[in-house]
């Protein structure tokens, strides 16, 4: 990418947690183009140092000092990364001394804990939760909905099953969906299965423009993916979600994980783990 500036996320262990705070940091800088690279698992010496004459080399070819953002947790590998020639900003550096003078202790330095096998219960929630959201996924069965923590229900490609994926993965929910079709939508009623879960029952919608360019990609020139047919089900179906007192959010312009917490906060619906 011309004219970008290199910033790489590193980590001993898998860089979620870097990537994840580092881009929400870089958003924050509109006139500004980066190229991101993820370099997890440095969690050798010989690693670091490989890396450090990475960065070094990223930054004799770019003309451009390197931006790296870590959460390295041993002391050796940080400082062998931060001597390079870039812009060292270490998470654990910045939070983890305040925390160890805070609580009068020292803190384990143990690489890995965030996103690691230390708790297998939360671990093995994560992946039931996962497995139930793709069983119970677009309406394939209803018969467990009894277990579901939340059933979303939307118009096709509104992006119910996304939404669920997410909410088994990052918080534990069980989460299912049902997409509402036109037969469902003309007869102005739920369909009976649905009717003894209404109490667990959340409702997305989508902006038409946005809808019919996702379906028009999925089906071209379909009467699925027409601007007529889709403007008719949105309509129907914020209409079924009134009526019957439903909450629904417009996922148009958020991202998965906004949509996602916001069902969390609106429904009460108790995360599993944090």
């Amino acid at each position: 990418m011309e004219n970008s500036r290199t910033v790489f996320f590193v980590s001993d262990r898998t860089g979620i947690t870097a990537e994840t705070l580092g881009h929400s940091l870089l958003t924050q800088f509109d006139g500004s183009r980066f190229r991101q690279v993820t370099v997890p698992f440095v969690s050798t010496v010989e690693k670091a140092q490989a890396f450090a004459e990475r960065i070094n080399r990223t930054a004799e070819e770019e003309g451009m000092v390197p931006i790296v953002f870590s959460t390295l947790v041993t002391e050796e590998a940080r400082n062998i990364v931060s001597s390079a020639n870039c812009l060292f900003l270490d998470f654990f550096d910045a939070f983890i001394g305040p925390l160890e003078r805070h609580l009068g202790m020292k803190s384990s330095h143990t690489a890995g804990r965030a996103h690691g096998m230390q708790d297998i219960g939360t671990y093995t929630t994560r992946i039931d939760a996962m497995n139930f959201a793709l069983a119970n996924d677009d309406g394939v069965t209803t018969r467990n909905y009894d277990r579901a923590d939340v059933v979303l229900i939307g118009v096709s490609r509104s992006g119910k099953t996304p939404t669920c994926l997410y909410l088994a993965l990052h918080y534990g929910v069980y989460a299912a969906n049902y997409p509402l079709t036109e037969e469902d939508l003309e007869s102005g009623k739920f369909p009976p299965a649905l009717l003894p879960f209404r109490h667990k029952l959340y409702g997305l919608t989508i902006d038409a423009m946005r809808l019919q360019q996702i379906r028009n990609e999925r089906r071209p020139d379909s009467r699925y993916a027409s601007m007529v047919q889709v403007n008719r089900e949105l309509k129907m179906a914020e209409e079924l979600f009134r009526k019957n007192n439903i909450p629904f959010f417009d996922t148009t312009t958020s991202s998965i994980e906004e949509i996602a917490t916001t069902i969390i906060h609106e429904t009460g619906i108790k995360r599993r783990f944090f």
